[in-house]
């Protein structure tokens, strides 16, 4: 295995079998290190942070940057560059450094050099390290004295050095404060170096005079150096300091705004128009009205758009927060003052208009949030001049291809679907200008509007009925080329055409689709439209869709992978056929359904490959099927009561036995069988929304209503049939009012109230069980069946990607191997882990902390064969561990006392940052040996051979 080897398996990008090559790869990046060629030393240090990518656990680690001391020690400053560049990229991986004292010894040891580049190199790799070392008092001094050297490249290493070290140690930031001081007001330091030492004081945070103390010093540099570089420094590291010791931020608002309204240096008010959006996002809540207002008084005037647009950010950012409250609230009076006479409000009708549109845009926003957020009496004038504002900007950017135009563009849309969200009664006007608007705009302005159309028809089904139109005659002429950006407007079309039509698509809108789709789309887009055909619940065009593509894919798990979802798609297409009523239709539908589903599942077992598992889409399906066979049955359940009635003694019986359900016959205990598979049913659900930890909302709340629906059931068959006096309905009494945020949810929710109303009523005044129960049973099964399934984007697509490794020490020296301990010793077990993540990571939900729990069960039993108690055969233990940088370790004390053979199982789950358990695995076992311990087996085979000895025989004579 050469270097070039090495650098081959360190780039492949998966954790796959190669992984135990770990130590082979360091090995051979060694003898790149050891090389004579420094072109070779030099790549096997570059390589090094893909090492640490690829295996990020400690042992490892911790060798592999001792090689990079010895490096950093005995190369040439070239090579010690690279060593803190490598050391710089691999800041997280730091803490797992093991012989921390002897790495920083070896690197440490070239600060005494008498080359001034190696002495500035090591700083600034003292600098990097400053996480793990921040008290190292060595450390300390030497970049105190390398301040005063005479090297202009040594003071800016210690000065990069030195903010390093005060951002992570208290001691060390009060020790340099004053230091600095001295050097920022000495007259014979340079200014450029002045400007380098002012940034440093942002970190003197850590105790309230520290930070009083750097204020002040500020305070005195703003008005002593009036220059822009210094006032421009100086005003950001002021807001820097105020952001993190939050208890001055009020005072440099106002310094801020002070600076914004007084200084007519452009680069100063842009400085402090920066500043002002930080602290914006910082602390809304600290902005009073004072600050805002003067904020709008200086837009008003300003005869610059840059400066305006950065004031109008601000502003659009503090609308949507507390502020805009404050602002809208008298303090002196009490009382509110009208919208329409606020400064705010002018300048957000003035920009609306404006020229500039990033300008107009941020006007939009500003005035759609205050027209939210203000009080109806106050609001008709404001909705009105809104809506006005939003349709003459869409209608000057929608003909615009421009990035900027589109932007804006994006930004206004935005804009009005939250307006017309807290305004519904806004919404119809609103639709018919987009749609007016769509015929005359470019393709990627169509793009966006489709979205804010989508958006909206979500929101207000109501309103899907009067785009079909408009939507289909623009679908026609929709595309004539196969640009990217034609192929993005096909999807976008498409998906507003499946959101509007509400499930049911026409033979008329099909066939246009289709017609479009073989024109110009190429396979991909069909995909998308499918795939969104189905999120719709339009299974029937979606099966046609998967069919035509089947053939046109690059490999058999493509292949089955679009054949399972032609065959789900058909299956639910035939749900979709059941009628009120008709429940022989019915058991024959979900028969044929079943039959679909089956295949399917077992095209997706084949499209599954070790890379892509397909874990959730299995599970989600079997359940699914599971579901269907659930509801089949229960429908037989409820005939039986016409092939098997309860017989006439069933009261007698009932009476006698004291059991009041034998009354209803043998119907009783099907149903009771029934209700416990629903809730078992249930259960899986709970525990596959539990497993999916990067799954989005939409599909977390689809599980969500699967589960519900299940709980549903048994909860009816409970109150009609089970026990009617106990069932309680208040529980679900505010399933109507709550907010939906898909076609899906609306019907499931709108399906469970009524089903609930319709089993109040009848247990009320029928008593149990007649063929208005089982009727009534039957309804529902056929209400919850013809919703059509949505198939939500986690089934399809994961945006999120988090995975735990573990590893475990002591590890045994081959699987098979039991790990061996004496029983009267306990186990010290150490876990380590790593969190991997994918190209977004925390998109839906982060990691707070990783649940771990270690559990032992005895296997088998070598010693004497006597009575065990239970607590001495099993471990139970529960930690909770924060990852740093996503890597956590922690230790289990574990007691084996019973001798033989134990299994350790630890399993891993996260936390995330709402509190919420998500069990994401992994799960890992190991096999534990309890040998018994020298001393006791001694005593054993004492006594063993005392009992063994004959007793003497007594005589006579004996005393004698």
């Amino acid at each position: 295995m050469s270097l070039s080897t090495a650098r081959t398996f360190l780039s492949e990008a998966c954790y796959g079998e190669q992984e135990l090559d770990a130590n082979s790869a360091l090995m051979e990046l060694d003898k790149g290190l050891r090389s004579v060629k420094l072109g070779e030393q030099c790549e096997a240090v570059v390589l090094f942070p893909k090492l640490f990518q690829k295996y990020p656990f400690p042992i490892l680690i911790n060798s592999a940057f001792l090689k990079l001391a010895d490096i950093f020690r005995l190369g040439n400053n070239f090579l010690r560059l690279c060593v803190l560049k490598v050391t710089q990229q691999s800041e997280k991986h730091l803490e797992k450094i093991l012989n921390v004292d002897e790495f920083v010894k070896r690197v440490f040891s070239v600060i005494h050099s008498n080359d001034p580049v190696a002495r500035a190199i090591t700083l600034r790799m003292l600098g990097s390290l400053a996480s793990i070392i921040p008290d190292r008092k060595n450390a300390h001094h030497s970049i105190r004295q390398s301040l005063d050297s005479h090297d202009n490249v040594e003071v800016e290493a210690a000065i990069y050095a030195a903010a390093s070290f005060s951002a992570q140690s208290k001691d060390f930031a009060a020790g340099i404060c004053n230091k600095v001081s001295e050097m920022i007001q000495a007259l014979d330091t340079p200014v450029d170096l002045k400007l380098k030492l002012i940034p440093m004081l942002q970190h003197m945070h850590h105790d309230a005079s520290l930070a009083s103390s750097s204020r002040e010093l500020l305070q005195h540099l703003v008005s002593s150096y009036p220059s822009t570089p210094m006032v421009i420094v100086t005003l950001h590291t002021f807001t820097q300091l105020a952001a993190s010791s939050l208890i001055d931020i009020p005072k440099q608002l106002q310094l801020l705004l002070q600076y914004l309204k007084d200084d007519p240096r452009k680069a100063v008010k842009r400085l402090a128009i920066n500043d002002l959006k930080l602290l914006a996002k910082k602390a809304p809540h600290l902005w009073i009205r004072e600050n805002t207002q003067t904020l709008c008084e200086c837009a008003l005037s300003s005869p610059y758009n840059s400066l305006k647009l950065g004031m109008l950010a601000v502003l659009s950012t503090l609308s949507g927060t507390i502020a805009l409250k404050q602002y809208f609230h008298n303090i002196t009076g009490g009382s509110s003052v009208p919208p329409r006479l606020t400064d705010l409000v002018k300048l957000a009708q003035e920009c609306c208009y404006h020229s500039n549109l990033a300008v107009a845009a941020h006007g939009i926003v500003v005035l759609s949030n205050i027209a939210i957020s203000c009080p109806e009496k106050d609001i008709i004038q404001l909705e009105q001049e809104t809506v006005l504002g939003v349709e003459s900007l869409l209608m000057l950017c929608s003909q615009d291809s421009s990035s900027s135009a589109q932007a804006t563009l994006k930004t206004t849309l935005t804009s009005l679907v939250k307006l017309l969200k807290g305004r519904p009664h806004l919404s119809q006007s609103a639709v018919e200008f987009l749609l007016g608007q769509l015929h005359l705009s470019c393709d990627s302005s169509r793009v966006l509007m489709c979205h804010a159309l989508a958006a909206i028809a979500t929101h207000l089904p109501v309103l899907g009925d009067g785009m079909l139109g408009d939507l289909v005659d623009l679908y026609r002429v929709a595309s004539h080329s196969s640009t990217d950006k034609q192929q993005e407007l096909l999807v976008s079309l498409a998906t507003v055409i499946f959101v509007a039509s509400q499930s049911s698509l026409s033979a008329e809108v099909k066939t246009v689709i289709k017609q479009q789709l073989e024109n110009v789309a190429n396979g991909w887009t069909v995909y998308r439209i499918a795939r969104q055909a189905s999120r719709m619940g339009c299974h029937e065009f979606s099966s046609e869709l998967y069919q035509s593509m089947r053939t046109r894919v690059a490999s058999e798990h493509f292949y089955f992978w679009l054949n399972s979802l032609k065959e789900f798609s058909q299956a639910e297409q035939c749900l979709s056929h059941v009628e009120d009523g008709d429940y022989s239709g019915a058991m024959s539908a979900i028969a044929e359904a079943l039959r679909s589903y089956q295949k399917g599942i077992a095209s997706l077992t084949a499209a599954s490959t070790p890379l892509s598992p397909l874990t959730f889409q299995c599970d989600f399906i079997k359940l699914r099927i599971d579901t269907l066979q659930a509801l089949s049955q229960l429908i037989c359940t409820c005939n039986s009561l016409k092939t098997s009635p309860p017989p006439a003694i069933a009261t007698t019986i009932a009476l006698t036995s004291g059991n009041d359900l034998q009354r209803c016959g043998r119907i009783a205990m099907q149903m009771k069988v029934c209700m416990d598979e629903f809730r078992s049913l249930a259960a899986r659900y709970a525990d596959l929304h539990q497993s999916s930890f990067d799954a989005d909302y939409a599909t977390l709340r689809n599980v969500e209503l699967q589960q519900q629906s299940c709980l549903l059931v048994s909860h009816v068959i409970e109150a009609l049939i089970l026990d009617p006096q106990a069932a309680s309905f208040q529980e679900y009494g505010t399933l109507g009012s709550v907010q939906t945020e898909s076609e899906y949810e609306r019907r499931m929710m709108s399906v469970f109230s009524r089903v609930l109303e319709e089993v109040e009523g009848l247990t009320k005044k029928h008593p149990p069980v007649s063929h208005l129960h089982t009727g009534c049973l039957c309804d529902a099964v056929i209400a919850l069946l013809k919703v059509p399934l949505s198939f939500q984007r986690y089934f399809f697509q994961k945006l999120q990607s988090t995975s735990i490794k573990l590893a475990l020490s002591p590890s045994p020296r081959t699987p098979s191997e039991p790990i061996p301990v004496q029983s009267s010793q306990q186990l010290t077990l150490k876990v380590e882990g790593v969190v991997q993540h994918g190209s977004t990571p925390g998109l839906f939900r982060k990691i707070q902390s990783v649940s771990l729990n270690v559990t032992s069960v005895l296997q088998s039993k070598t010693g004497p064969d006597f009575k065990i108690p239970l607590d001495s055969k099993t471990n139970e233990i529960e930690q909770r561990v924060e990852p740093h940088n996503d890597y956590f370790s922690t230790q289990f004390l574990l007691n084996f006392s019973v001798l033989g053979t134990h299994t350790v199982t630890v399993e891993a789950s996260v936390v995330d940052e709402s509190g919420i358990e998500w069990k994401t695995g992994p799960r890992t076992t190991v096999s534990v040996k309890s040998l018994e311990d020298p001393y006791s087996q001694q005593l054993r085979h004492q006594l063993q051979q005392s009992a063994a000895q004959p007793a003497p025989q007594r005589s006579p004579y004996a005393r004698f």
